[in-house]
């Protein structure tokens, strides 16, 4: 059993602290300091690190930010087009004769 030290609590980072976070991670490998180290400073694992990365790339906090907004942008429209999609086929079904 663990301690309660010991397990993290996850956080949830906007995009824009992440893009922050990856810069500040590039200045430090950058200077030699290894991946380990810096997530360990970071207070990230290395597979957040390399997810990250492959997402967030050499994206600056501007794009992140209008990324994440057409994401939430792109689900609303999803929902609101399923939706529609039932009404549609409620009326007709609504509309068939019996």
């Amino acid at each position: 059993m663990r301690s309660s030290s010991s397990i993290r609590m996850k956080k949830r980072r906007s995009a824009e602290q992440i893009v922050g976070l990856r810069r500040q991670a590039d200045v430090d490998l950058g200077k030699g300091v290894t991946v380990p180290d810096v997530c360990r400073r970071l207070g990230i694992s290395q597979q957040t690190y390399y997810r990250w990365r492959t997402k967030f790339g050499g994206m600056d906090p501007k794009m992140a930010k209008q990324l994440q907004e057409l994401q939430k942008e792109n689900s609303r429209l999803k929902k609101l087009v399923a939706d529609q999609a039932l009404d549609m086929l409620i009326l007709k079904e609504a509309a068939r004769p019996n």
